[in-house]
């Protein structure tokens, strides 16, 4: 077997294309981590709050489904920093 298909240490520019991909994913993840912050937890208050007709919902459901998307949000930005932390220390 050719070895040069197998390296035994990764070269720069393997390590350099993994820290990429690596910040790609996590900028992926940011990016769905706030929109569903927004969409799911942001809106659905400010929408409450910006009309003068009662909510289609209860406000213990409005609560409910804002409050899912601030910690689907934040846990999602949480993995994101902690992947980001265990490739580059």
């Amino acid at each position: 077997m050719d070895s040069s298909l197998f390296p035994s240490e990764p070269t720069t520019r393997s390590v350099l294309i993994a820290n990429e991909r690596t910040k790609l994913t996590a900028t992926y993840v940011y990016a769905i981590a706030g929109s569903i912050f927004t969409v799911g937890g942001l809106a659905q208050i400010l929408a409450v709050l910006d009309t003068s007709s009662p909510p289609g919902l209860p406000a213990p459901a409005i609560v409910g489904i804002a409050e899912i998307g601030w910690v689907t949000g934040g846990t999602l930005h949480d993995a994101a920093r902690r992947s980001l932390k265990e490739r580059h220390g």
